[in-house]
């Protein structure tokens, strides 16, 4: 009987150890795939009428940025402008649109909360201040007027970044030399200071080596002007100078670093870099403890945290300050999925920030792939985002950096327009040898090297700031940066007097049709028309009719009859 009663114990004892097993394996297949949706960033949709809408934002973008090409009337009337003019004023009215809704656009906010609450009523609450932010910029897609960039979509991705902006005292927003203000988020700074009065917002310029010193000076003015705490820094340099390499680009110059006398201009190092933003995150933590009663919540180090778009190089100033590869870093955005903390001294802490796509007002989402926020393997339509490249790149500098020969405009077009996509992809096409399976141009893979170009710094291209953009800068590619208003009249003068004839016209068609395979290669001859008086027909060979007798008046005309008498038998030859 005793027997009996500790077997049944022991199987009831391993019967509840593997009940315990499988509740911690379904747990953690639950917490696995919970963690494969909180790490994927969603800044597409998929329903079908997301679909509709973005196929019919697309046609009126196609229709806005194709309408300032010169077009190929068939009927020649130089006072037929209404496209142009609508394409004006339709510009005119969306700035005006955006202005009014520039309040609107802001990032979602966390709902306030307490320790005391619990997981299910603090999760419950988020998803619903989450749901009211989507319906806000719902009503904002809705304005036709208004074009509303993808943004994220995760609810658990803006949770990095709520903690991150918790944490932090000193809040870090990186952002591309090329164009500060695109990368920029205003009302990032506006929810900071909600959150904690004394939190700050500090804009470090990577890339910065890709600027001239003139480009820099110009944006270290306006930063001034605008009270911006700004800072100048190269992730790439401060990495190759950690590791002792030496840059094999010839476009990130040596002297572009020290070559200012003003110190706010000068592009950091990492000692440098380091140094000054403990001494600002310290300064926010005296100001904090000194306003705040001496309790246990107060503490002495200071946190850093770094904010920003995708792929403007968070990571990879997190890994030069640190002095050794601590986050994953590449060239696709979106690589870091989750916020890291990393340890520098017992002063000074850092705190990556996964990337995130803010919402804003935009052209185009092709802008967005060349800028480097949304992978270039979401682009469908490579020609859009090439043109792009084409318009912000002089075709000097294309001409030069890849060793090309762009096809000139025509004697009808403003000679100074930029080179077309497909000009620029046939172009590079024909130099690599870039040829599909059908026999055509490959676009696509030149496309994406071009694009990694672009973004990777090899094709030079920088904004300036607003209200400088009549001086005109040159920088070491010979590029001269400036409203080409007063130039572009005379040519544009030039290009209303030269109106293209209806040979012009079907030769862009047939040069059309041979580009995009609709003709064949082979020339065709035409035969000329000629007047119907002179339509023979083909002389024939004249007979030789020497054999006939003339007619004559010793001749009738007839066949002349040729007798051959054949000599006579004379029997057998003798020998003699």
């Amino acid at each position: 009987m005793v027997k009996s009663e500790k077997t049944t114990l022991g199987r009831s004892l391993v019967k509840h150890h593997n009940h315990m097993i499988q509740e911690s394996k379904d747990k953690g297949k639950y917490y696995k795939n919970l963690q494969k949706k909180v790490l994927e960033s969603v800044t597409e949709v998929s329903d079908i009428d997301a679909i509709l809408e973005q196929a019919e934002e697309a046609e009126r973008l196609f229709t806005i940025n194709h309408s300032n090409t010169t077009p190929l009337p068939i009927n020649v009337d130089t006072q037929s402008s209404s496209s142009t003019i609508a394409a004006e004023e339709w510009r005119e009215q969306q700035k005006i649109e955006e202005a009014l809704h520039a309040s609107s656009l802001q990032v979602p906010r966390r709902p306030p909360w307490t320790p005391e609450m619990s997981v299910e009523e603090l999760d419950a609450n988020e998803k619903q201040a989450f749901l009211n932010w989507r319906r806000m910029l719902v009503r904002l897609e809705e304005n036709e007027k208004l074009v509303l960039t993808p943004f994220e979509k995760n609810l658990d991705i803006w949770r990095q970044l709520w903690r991150v902006l918790e944490r932090s005292d000193l809040i870090v927003m990186v952002v591309d030399a090329r164009d500060p203000l695109f990368y920029r988020c205003p009302d990032l700074e506006a929810y900071a200071r909600e959150i904690d009065e004394h939190k700050k917002m500090m804009l470090l310029v990577n890339k910065a080596d890709l600027l001239p010193p003139e480009v820099r000076a110009k944006w270290a003015e306006y930063f001034r002007r605008n009270d911006i705490l700004f800072v100048f820094w190269s992730a790439i340099a401060a990495t190759a100078v950690l590791e002792g390499k030496v840059l094999k680009e010839q476009w990130r110059k040596s002297d572009n670093f020290q070559n200012t006398d003003d110190p706010e201009v000068v592009i950091y190092g990492r000692d440098e870099l380091l140094a000054r933003l403990q001494s600002e995150a310290q300064e926010i933590v005296r100001a904090r403890n000194s306003r705040s009663p001496v309790d246990e919540s107060q503490r002495e180090n200071a946190v850093v945290g770094f904010v920003g778009y995708p792929n403007v190089g968070k990571s990879s100033t997190i890994n030069a300050l640190v002095g050794q590869k601590r986050t994953g870093v590449t060239s696709t955005p979106g690589k870091t999925k989750h916020f890291q903390t990393l340890i520098i001294s017992d002063e000074l802490m850092l705190c990556d920030c996964p990337g995130l796509v803010f919402p804003s007002f935009s052209s185009s989402r092709y802008e967005m792939i060349t800028c480097g926020v949304l992978p270039i393997d979401r682009m469908t339509e490579h020609r859009e985002a090439i043109q792009v490249v084409a318009d912000k790149v002089p075709r000097s500098v294309i001409e030069s950096v890849y060793n090309i020969t762009l096809p000139k405009p025509k004697t009808y077009e403003r000679q100074s327009r930029p080179p077309l996509a497909a000009e620029l992809l046939r172009a590079y096409c024909a130099s690599r040898g870039y040829v599909a399976s059908s026999g055509l141009p490959d676009e696509t893979k030149a496309a994406r090297q071009i694009l990694k170009d672009y973004i990777g710094g090899k094709l030079r291209h920088f904004a300036m700031p607003p209200g400088m953009t009549e001086e005109k800068i040159e920088d070491d590619t010979g590029r001269e940066t400036g409203s080409d208003s007063e130039e572009g009249e005379g040519d544009e003068k030039e290009s209303d007097e030269q109106v293209p004839g209806i040979d012009d016209v079907l030769e862009d068609l047939s040069s059309f049709d041979l580009a995009n395979g609709l003709a064949s290669s082979k020339k065709v001859t035409v035969k000329k028309e000629t007047a119907s008086h002179k339509q023979h027909k083909k002389p024939q060979r004249k007979k030789d009719r020497n054999w006939r007798v003339k007619n004559t008046e010793e001749g009738d005309g007839m066949p002349l009859v040729r007798v051959f008498q054949k000599p006579a038998n004379t029997g057998p030859l003798t020998m003699r």
